[in-house]
């Protein structure tokens, strides 16, 4: 196994390799480079980030307690399927809060936080003409950080990211059906233009489809991609 990092040996270099290694692996699990079901080896990442086995044997540890990885007795570490019932909570958290902030983003919004959410409709509109998938869930959630953080409620964002895992990981999935990040990003500009035009009416209707949205498509992933549910 070789995971893909930009530097080739991170011991020298990182404050505590232990939380590189597992900032690594878990944003590997996130964009699927790591698949659901798939074995890992504690001694093949060692050697692939030139690292000894004590970091990544702890970076598994934490992986685990968050529901990524799973042992099997005899078998092997293996990552973890998508958890329907957890996607299912924090798309509820977030529709949830979503609305209220949007609500108050529509009421007051500071134009220099309008003047972000433009500029990343625009890198949006790039990563979808490239597909690149993992980039562009990073700015749909930056989007939605923009908002959070414009209403003064950067505080609630990171609880959101905290339940958010399993979430991303569907979400990123999603982006492979045809024309999903086409309509995310037409979500996305009249989410703005709510904003924008201070109208709530439109505000509402438009975040519960997009937080929505996804249940719709649920189905028709697990067909797609059968072994990456529980």
């Amino acid at each position: 196994m070789v995971l893909t990092v930009k530097r080739k040996n991170i011991s020298s270099e990182a404050a505590n390799v232990g939380d590189f290694v597992y900032d690594l692996l878990k944003e590997k699990i996130i964009s699927l480079e790591l698949q659901p079901g798939q074995r890992i080896s504690e001694k093949e990442i060692a050697e692939s980030l030139t690292v000894s086995r004590t970091p990544v044997r702890e970076a598994f540890i934490k992986l685990s307690r968050e529901g990524l990885l799973y042992v099997l007795p005899q078998r092997g570490t293996y990552i973890s399927q998508i958890d329907l019932k957890q996607v299912e909570e924090a798309r509820f958290i977030r529709e949830t809060l979503e609305i209220k902030v949007l609500e108050m983003a529509v009421d007051s919004f500071p134009k220099a936080q309008l003047e972000k959410l433009k500029k990343n409709l625009d890198q949006q509109k790039a990563c979808m003409d490239n597909r690149q998938f993992s980039k562009y869930l990073e700015l749909d959630e930056s989007f939605h950080k923009i908002i959070f953080e414009g209403c003064d409620k950067a505080q609630t964002w990171r609880f959101i990211d905290m339940v958010n895992t399993q979430y991303k990981r569907i979400r990123l999935l999603s982006f492979t059906v045809e024309d999903v990040i086409k309509n995310l990003i037409e979500q996305h500009t009249m989410i703005y233009e709510a904003i924008r035009d201070h109208d709530q009416e439109k505000a509402y209707k438009i975040i519960t489809n997009h937080i929505r949205k996804l249940i719709s498509e649920q189905q028709a992933l697990k067909k797609k991609y059968p072994g990456y549910f529980m």
